[in-house]
């Protein structure tokens, strides 16, 4: 029986960690497919990820042949993680918006869906006030589940909570019942 995954990579540093929870997820047994905000194309290529899936990359809510993609690619995931999530695309989950396909599908998402969010940003963005808020609004919400940021050093130097969880945490996270 095959499990379907639906990755979420949204724009930060961390983004080239979600290259290497694709490879775990495919070794494992998982069917991949990837949606990338514009942001997160800017640190990783979109052909990475079709080279590790061996699938188109979904990156363009308008895209000719992606009519309804939000639609098809949410009815289809039996589980949803996006990993970096982001501050911009934790807020836009809080605040319900869709503007781009990934904030579109998972608006899409079928009651039931699973989601599992793993936050990756600087440590000063984690412990903002506002950041705290959308995590509290989005933790009161029954699909979605945390997988907290690490503390580390970060890309920009510094040392702190902010860290994409390992990968094969978030693959475990994603295989628990």
């Amino acid at each position: 029986m095959s499990r379907k995954l639906l990755l979420g990579v949204s724009g930060g540093i961390a983004a080239y960690k979600a290259c290497e929870l694709t490879s775990l997820a495919i070794k494992a047994g998982w069917d991949v497919e990837v949606i990338m905000t514009d942001n997160a194309t800017r640190f990783v290529g979109p052909l990475t990820f079709a080279g590790l899936t061996g699938r188109p990359v979904h990156t363009d809510t308008f895209a000719p042949e992606a009519a309804m993609a939000h639609i098809h690619l949410a009815k289809w995931a039996d589980i949803v993680a996006v990993a970096p999530l982001s501050a911009n695309t934790l807020g836009k989950i809080a605040c319900g918006l869709a503007d781009d396909l990934l904030t579109t599908t998972l608006l899409a998402l079928p009651r039931g869906t699973r989601c599992l969010l793993a936050p990756a940003m600087n440590t000063e963005m984690w412990f903002k006030p506002v950041v705290q808020r959308n995590i509290r609004w989005i933790t009161e919400m029954e699909r979605f589940t945390w997988i907290a940021p690490t503390e580390k050093r970060l890309a920009c130097g510094d040392h702190g909570v902010g860290g994409l969880a390992d990968p094969a945490d978030i693959l475990a996270m994603l295989e628990a019942p």
